[in-house]
């Protein structure tokens, strides 16, 4: 299993190196049913492997001038205080036991679990779902709609403290839309934020102590690998094309997600 984990760990490079975002989503479920971590640590181990893969990923639009900094900073302050409060604060404050109906224990791992699964039902929309409209590689007049960019950055941050996820599906549309950046540079915009966030977030986990460092290392040098081919394939792949059937891959795994967390169990 941990040889199948280190393969898949690969595959999350790829898909972030392919179509721009979604690898991360990838991430939780791979150290929970792959690696056997318990949904606790992967979601703050996952926040490690994702900030420093999309740091190494976000190196290569930096230097084509594709990573609007402004922006960056105005989206990116609200959500890392937030994912950073979150795992710092609200993880921690989670009881074991959330609650109980009837056989049904809402342990804290399987909330976690759970919210996660409906975030990669979200995120697998975001994927398949057409746009109506293309969105044109020259952006218009650089607008900001500070009020939403903050609320959004807030959200997002909570998002990726609870579940480890980069947020890639949510933030990009966000910058498209909010700030008018062109699509390659809300994906590279997209890839900092993601760093940023997830590594400071993460560095919220360093008082408990029990930091496998050699493990962390291990998969995020497996996934920086699979960033590597990911953009290398892009030259010859439209990632366009392949990002509705990963969307229906994520579909899927965020149904059985939760089908083994509650009925399967």
């Amino acid at each position: 299993m941990e040889i199948i984990g280190y393969i898949a760990s690969i595959a999350i490079g790829i898909a972030l190196g392919l179509i721009g975002g979604g690898g991360s989503i990838l991430t939780v479920p791979v150290l929970v049913y792959l690696f056997g971590l318990d949904a606790v640590m992967a979601t703050g181990y996952s926040l490690f492997i994702v900030g420093l893969t999309s740091a190494v990923g976000s190196v290569g639009y930096y230097r084509k001038g594709l990573i609007h900094v402004r922006t960056a900073i105005i989206f990116g302050i609200p959500s890392i205080a937030a994912v950073y409060a979150t795992r710092a604060f609200i993880v921690p404050a989670i009881p074991d036991e959330v609650f109980a109906i009837g056989g049904l224990v809402m342990t804290k791992g399987l909330l976690l679990m759970l919210l996660f699964a409906v975030l990669m039902i979200a995120a697998s929309y975001s994927m398949i779902r057409k746009d109506g409209k293309k969105v044109e590689d020259n952006a218009g007049e650089q607008k900001f709609n500070y009020p939403l960019i903050l609320a959004e950055g807030g959200v997002v941050g909570v998002l990726t403290g609870l579940v480890g996820a980069g947020g890639g599906f949510l933030i990009i549309p966000a910058l498209v839309v909010l700030s008018k950046l062109p699509m390659k540079m809300a994906v590279g915009t997209s890839l900092a934020i993601i760093a940023a966030k997830s590594l400071i977030g993460f560095s919220g986990e360093l008082g408990s102590g029990n930091i496998d460092w050699k493990f962390l290392f291990t998969v995020s040098a497996f996934a920086i690998v699979g960033i590597f081919v990911g953009t290398a394939l892009s030259k010859k792949i439209d990632g366009a094309k392949l990002k509705p059937a990963f969307g229906w891959f994520v579909l899927v795994m965020g149904i059985y997600i939760i089908l083994k967390e509650t009925v399967l169990k």
